[in-house]
């Protein structure tokens, strides 16, 4: 489904939902929390009856309005589908990245009419799900649409004592249709020991999986928790986090940022992606040019000391003063230009997603407003004073958020299967 307007007629129409809505103004705590909340339950209505003739609804949102996604995301939330969100639209560099989901929304690893169920051994019990699906009855998950880019989260509790030193068994069984029509199931077994001693659990422990079962959990620091964004990136970045794999997850909140002034001097048979840089001020310089990437979105900081035949030879301006504010990278005729596109390229190969790439300097309007867009959306700082390994006096620094989050994360008996 492509939606571009509020949808404001016929079943399930919605309206602008009070002043804030309309205008996105940042609306108080108490009032937004009812924004993040479908308008009534007509949609919702609508989408377990799709669910339940196994239908998977993506909707592709280009807009530069408020559009409701906080009703109108109830609809792929309960079918297995997807959000996919690009605003503010721009007609010149959104299109290549609109194509390109379309078609990975198509020709990814997927499956349909699928059935999920999850058992676990005796003491232990399944306690919530969490993730893009319909659940009609309590022990199985409906999910008329299956791919490789989402996860279905399962927390467990036990009701009963644990010996140390016992077993504890799980098992995931997914009952589906592959794209060619055939009946599959595939089930997944998994053993674990019961320990008394933290330093095991900690040896044993999957931090990646466990930071993203937390984010999932708490989503802190991100927009979705925010009370200073605009009611649709809320409520987009709620549903897009909660059926997010683990390998796209971590990239949200712990970019790579890599130097690409100095991309000639990688040379032979070295790997396109060049190494990365630690996301802390200390190593931008103002002679640098950086992109920092998340999977979704690019941002490229351009120091204003930066030399400018550099400039010229990747971005075809020749001063920081002429930064357009809509940017599409092209290749132009010279090494550099060459391998930055081979380097943008490996990144939207290894990601499956089109990086959409933006240019910004410091202090540059222009460069603010594309950093506040991705800021906002996915809780990063980038290139506004500080970067996110910098430890900032009101916070905790991200060594310290690491920690926080494997303390807490182990304390919960969580299963993430894909």
């Amino acid at each position: 489904m492509l939606c571009t307007v509020l949808p404001s007629v016929g079943i399930g129409a919605l309206s602008a939902r009070e002043a804030e809505g309309r205008t996105n103004i940042t609306a108080g705590e108490k009032e937004a929390h009812k924004l993040l909340q479908p308008a009534d339950k007509t949609l919702k209505t609508m989408a377990i009856e799709f669910a339940e003739y196994q239908v998977c609804v993506d909707v592709f949102i280009t807009t530069q309005t408020y559009v409701d996604i906080a009703s109108i995301a109830v609809i792929p939330r309960t079918t297995g589908g997807q959000v996919y969100y690009y605003y503010p639209f721009s007609a010149l560099s959104d299109p290549a990245k609109l194509y390109n989901d379309l078609r990975w929304n198509i020709t990814k690893p997927q499956g349909f009419e699928a059935v999920m169920r999850v058992r676990c051994s005796q003491g232990l019990q399944v306690q919530e799900y969490s993730g893009n699906f319909c659940r009609r009855i309590p022990t199985d998950v409906d999910l008329p649409g299956i791919d490789c880019d989402k996860a279905i989260m399962v927390t467990l509790k036990h009701d009963d004592k644990l010996q140390d030193g016992s077993e504890c068994a799980f098992q995931c069984a997914l009952l589906y249709t592959t794209v060619y029509g055939q009946r599959r199931i595939r089930v997944t077994t998994l053993s674990l020991p019961c320990t008394s001693m933290l330093s095991n659990l900690f040896r044993s422990a999957d931090l990646d999986t466990q930071f993203a079962c937390f984010l999932k959990q708490a989503l802190i620091k991100s927009i979705g928790l925010r009370t200073d964004g605009r009611i649709d990136d809320r409520s987009f970045w709620i549903n897009y986090v909660s059926p997010l794999s683990t390998p796209l997850a971590i990239p949200l909140v712990y970019p790579r940022m890599m130097a690409i002034h100095d991309l000639n001097s990688h040379e032979g048979d070295r790997p396109l992606i060049p190494p990365t840089i630690p996301l802390s001020s200390e190593h931008v310089s103002d002679d640098g040019i950086y992109l920092l990437e998340n999977g979704d979105d690019g941002l490229i900081y351009i120091g204003n000391s930066v030399n400018p035949d550099i400039m010229r030879q990747l971005f075809g301006i020749s001063s920081v003063d002429v930064i357009p504010s809509q940017f599409v990278l092209q290749q132009y005729d010279n090494p550099l230009s060459k391998k930055l596109n081979e380097l943008v390229n490996e990144i939207r190969r290894q990601r499956c997603s089109y990086l959409r790439i933006k240019l910004c300097r410091k202090g540059d309007a222009s460069g603010v407003a594309a950093t506040t867009i991705v800021v906002k959306r996915y809780g990063m700082l980038l290139f506004t004073g500080r970067a996110i390994a910098d430890v900032d006096p009101t916070t905790v620094s991200h060594g310290i958020f690491q920690v926080y989050n494997s303390t807490t994360s182990t304390s919960q008996r969580t299963l993430f299967r894909k």
